[in-house]
């Protein structure tokens, strides 16, 4: 088993990658392996709805995206961690997410994120974090991705990674995440051996005035 853990922080080796390593431990320590993956330092856009992955499959402005997707089809499971920035979760992320959760599965190629446990992870000096990680969670439920959660919302505080060193509790809630999601791939492990599989169900499209 493997959890794919997305650092969306500019700072490849800021607070938000350090708690993405202490997720990681905990994968580990339970028998899970953990790969970081860093978007990078350039800015990511959003969707701009050009069709292309329509066509080919791939999103048409993003090497990162394509790239990721690609690695995910591996992954069992996923954690995305975004710094906190004016109250939300960074752009960057937001729009790397846009772009991956929009253009996966399309134009005949599989779906690589459907029924994969997901979490978000926020990283915040001082506010923002439940706003953000409520922003990053939107794109599991409209994804059919089992959401994982901890003891307390998953984020961490500090203006650098010292400062997240020193968030005790922060950093044993990443821990019990890393716990849970470990525990969740492993119960959907034993369940598909007993033959257990998602239902699909046939998808309506409506709109609000028709």
């Amino acid at each position: 088993m493997k959890v794919m853990l997305v650092n969306g922080s500019p700072h490849k080796y800021g607070c938000t990658n350090r708690a993405l390593e202490e997720v990681a431990r905990a994968l580990e320590a339970d028998g899970v392996e953990a790969e970081i993956f860093w978007i990078g330092a350039e800015p990511q856009g959003g969707c701009v709805a050009c069709g292309a992955c329509g066509k080919t499959g791939d999103c048409a402005f993003g090497e990162v995206v394509n790239e990721f997707r690609a690695r995910a089809a591996e992954a069992d499971g996923f954690v995305f961690g975004a710094p906190v920035h004016y109250a939300h979760a960074a752009s960057s992320l937001l729009g790397f997410m846009d772009r991956l959760f929009y253009s996966n599965g399309r134009a005949g190629r599989p779906n690589v994120l459907a029924h994969k446990p997901a979490a978000a992870v926020a990283s915040a000096r001082r506010a923002g974090t439940t706003a953000s990680l409520d922003d990053i969670n939107k794109f599991f439920t409209i994804s059919q991705m089992p959401i994982v959660s901890s003891f307390y919302w998953n984020n961490v505080h500090g203006a650098t990674p010292a400062d997240v060193e020193r968030d005790e509790e922060g950093l044993s809630v990443m821990r019990q995440l890393g716990h849970n999601m470990a525990w969740m791939l492993k119960c959907i492990e034993a369940g598909r051996a007993a033959g257990v599989e998602p239902v699909a169900e046939p998808r309506a499209w409506t709109n609000f005035i028709r």
